[in-house]
């Protein structure tokens, strides 16, 4: 499948920001399940490009110059296939994904869900399903700073709480796991196109298991980034001095290409 992507992010400052740098993880890499036609970045300043250490591309802007909005724009053209279990382990020893963090933090209350869905069966399935249980899909409920256990404590999320959730699970249970942000081609208008999913270091290979859909990710999934929790793999994460309040407005449309 062939996927367009255009994804926009701006920043609003209600007085001027004397100095701000961004870091992007908004371009995708090629691997075994998706090629990469054609990608750009529109930035306002020159970015740095690197490699992080969890694998993932990345781009550092920084603005030296007062501004009081800043607008960041990715498109390109992805080729995507089915994401079968893949047993690269990747750049780190799995075993880092048995680390909890401030965002996937153990609690009572995920320790019981975890231990629910553990015995006979598939168990990323039957997982999925305990957490969409507990917490249905609900925009507006948390933010992006929430961790896993107020989002189950609230019984409500969307796929970011629904990712972490499921992967401090997978760490309690013994599996690696780590959070991945990319697109998704959903015809659901609820769902935004931005999207995350997990995956889980299991019969020596990672199974890729999307929560808040549950299912496997497939020719509709993009990857962009992976990483132990959602700062680790969030699109665009920045910093500041001054500006005051900030209003934040984000998009991202995925289309099928014809043909």
């Amino acid at each position: 499948m062939r996927l367009t992507i255009r994804h926009t992010t701006h920043y609003r400052y209600a007085e001027a920001a004397r100095r701000s740098a961004q870091l992007l993880r908004l371009t995708p890499a090629n691997d075994p399940y998706q090629t990469v036609r054609h990608w750009r970045l529109d930035l306002p300043a020159a970015a740095t490009p690197g490699i992080d250490g969890y694998g993932n591309l990345y781009h550092l802007m920084t603005l030296e110059d007062a501004h009081d909005e800043i607008s960041l724009v990715a498109s390109g053209e992805v080729e995507t296939q089915h994401r079968a279990a893949h047993p690269q382990p990747g750049v780190l020893d799995v075993r880092v994904f048995l680390r909890h963090t401030a965002l996937t933090a153990t609690s009572t209350a995920i320790i019981d869900l975890a231990h629910a869905a553990s015995g006979n069966g598939p168990l990323l399935e039957k997982l999925g399903c305990k957490v969409l249980e507990a917490m249905p899909y609900t925009p507006g409920a948390t933010s992006a700073y929430t961790p896993a256990d107020q989002a189950l404590e609230l019984g409500a999320g969307v796929c970011q709480d629904h990712t972490q959730v499921f992967i401090t699970a997978c760490r309690i249970l013994g599996l690696p796991a780590r959070y991945v942000s990319g697109y998704l081609l959903n015809e659901k208008e609820e769902h935004a196109a931005s999207h995350a999913w997990a995956e889980v270091w299991l019969d020596h290979a990672w199974h890729g298991f999307d929560v808040s859909n549950a299912r496997e990710p497939d020719a509709h999934h993009l990857k962009l980034a992976t990483g132990l929790d959602y700062l680790d793999a969030c699109p665009v994460r920045g910093m500041r001095l001054g500006g005051g309040q900030e209003v934040l407005s984000a998009r991202a449309d995925v289309h099928p290409v014809d043909g």
